[in-house]
């Protein structure tokens, strides 16, 4: 019996054991396998599509945008901001990519708030049967 081939099998301990420390101005992430395919799906909500960047640079896939700050108009007759949670800036996040990949054929959708990726397996990485002949 072969195991599924992985190559982010150890980044899910880590990113659960560093995702409780990390502030609010972290991307949250699922990540899954879907066939042949990765998918990970990470919340980007009030986003800005035209300010995400993603590059893949020596088996790591950095994913930056920006959410812009609300401005409030704090003239005499308004008082300005009562209470301001939700958080706004730069968000990056990083995702270091095993071999068995296309990394060249990675995919993006920006979609009500969520960016997904689709990260192909490779060819060469995909399981096969070997024929065996006989003389």
């Amino acid at each position: 019996m072969t195991t599924p081939y992985n190559p982010f099998k150890d980044l899910d301990r880590l990113f659960t054991s560093v995702s409780r420390t990390v502030s609010d101005t972290r991307m949250p992430m699922d990540l899954f396998r879907n066939g042949d395919t990765f998918v990970v799906k990470m919340d980007l909500p009030g986003v800005d599509p035209k300010s995400i960047d993603i590059d893949v640079d020596d088996r790591t896939l950095t994913v930056r945008a920006e959410r812009a700050a609300e401005v409030v108009d704090d003239t005499a007759e308004k008082s300005g901001w009562v209470s301001r949670e939700r958080s706004f800036g730069t968000y990056a996040r990083q995702i270091s990519l095993g071999s068995g990949l296309d990394l060249g054929k990675i995919e993006a959708n920006y979609t009500d708030g969520v960016l997904t990726l689709t990260i192909p397996v490779a060819e060469e990485a995909k399981p096969r049967k070997i024929a065996v002949t006989t003389a």
